[in-house]
């Protein structure tokens, strides 16, 4: 059901809060994406300040809920992906809470690197492939997407995040093609050992101390279990170097997405652990080194 608000009234709200977007320190995609996701206002509606002449417009929600969505991203510093309930990751809108990290741009680029694998590797396309940590189902559903014949697994620790992440895949139409377990890392997947030619994970990589100093829509809503790895940020990238190994097959690929400046220590302890070769780093958008790979031998 509608609602229909005022559209001279909507506009004007619109209008004030643009003025103040520059003190809020609020960019003013958001204020945009806001409008455009709840009512029938586009973006181009918004910068001529027009309507298309109608008197009333559409919206999901009154505007007093507009409003009050509003002053919980400025006043409180809401992450609006959360005020929406809904993100936009790749070709996917994904359903987020705070029960789950909100999927970065820069993760897209995962997909495209195992893509990118698949195309030196062919037999990989048919493979067994595992996202550890799926937080929302992200990578799951993008490696399901690009990957038809593939059968993947998805793991998370959390159960309102697999919750999350089993009602994106259903919704998106993947869920035939994703397996989900419930448990820590690789607890729960014990007969899939050896059997695995990609393990993919965004783990926790930020140092403890690090968390507290991140900007408050991150560390006063996104799930603190995504964020911290530990003193250093490394205790569960640690974890998962040790333990992969048992669970890939022969020349396999364990593929990691990693903090900035991660990169040196991160091959370090691929190397020095001794079952690993052809440790290599990607780049992110931004030009940072973003992503590990290493095969398994």
């Amino acid at each position: 059901m509608s609602i229909l608000i005022s559209s001279e009234v909507l506009l004007n709200w619109y209008q004030q809060a643009k003025k103040k977007l520059i003190i809020e320190d609020i960019s003013l995609f958001e204020l945009e994406y806001l409008l455009t996701e709840l009512t029938e206002l586009t973006s181009l509606d918004l910068r001529l300040n027009s309507s298309s002449q109608k008197i009333h417009i559409n919206s999901k929600i009154s505007l007093t809920e507009l409003q009050n969505l509003w002053y919980l991203r400025v006043k409180k510093r809401c992450p609006i992906q959360y005020l929406i309930g809904e993100c936009h990751w790749r070709n996917f809108t994904l359903k987020v809470t705070p029960d789950v990290l909100i999927p970065r741009p820069e993760t897209e680029l995962i997909i495209d690197l195992a893509l990118q694998l698949t195309l030196k590797y062919p037999p990989l396309q048919l493979a067994n492939w595992l996202d550890l940590g799926t937080g929302s189902g992200a990578i799951a559903i993008g490696l399901a997407d690009v990957l038809p014949l593939a059968t993947i697994y998805a793991v998370d620790k959390s159960e309102k995040a697999l919750k999350i992440a089993q009602e994106n895949s259903l919704n998106l139409g993947y869920k035939s093609r994703i397996k989900f377990y419930h448990g820590s890392w690789f607890n729960p997947i014990n007969e899939l050992k050896n059997s695995l030619s990609v393990i993919i994970s965004n783990p926790p990589y930020i140092p403890s101390k690090m968390v507290l100093e991140l900007q408050p829509e991150v560390v006063n809503y996104e799930p603190k279990i995504a964020l911290d790895g530990g003193e250093d940020g490394l205790n569960e990238i640690r974890y998962l170097i040790k333990n992969a190994p048992n669970f890939l097959i022969t020349n396999g690929f364990l593929l990691l997405e990693i903090m900035a400046e991660q990169d040196d220590i991160v091959k370090d302890l691929l190397t020095k652990n001794g079952s690993y070769t052809n440790i290599n780093t990607y780049k992110d958008l931004e030009g940072i080194d973003r992503f590990v790979m290493a095969q398994c031998h």
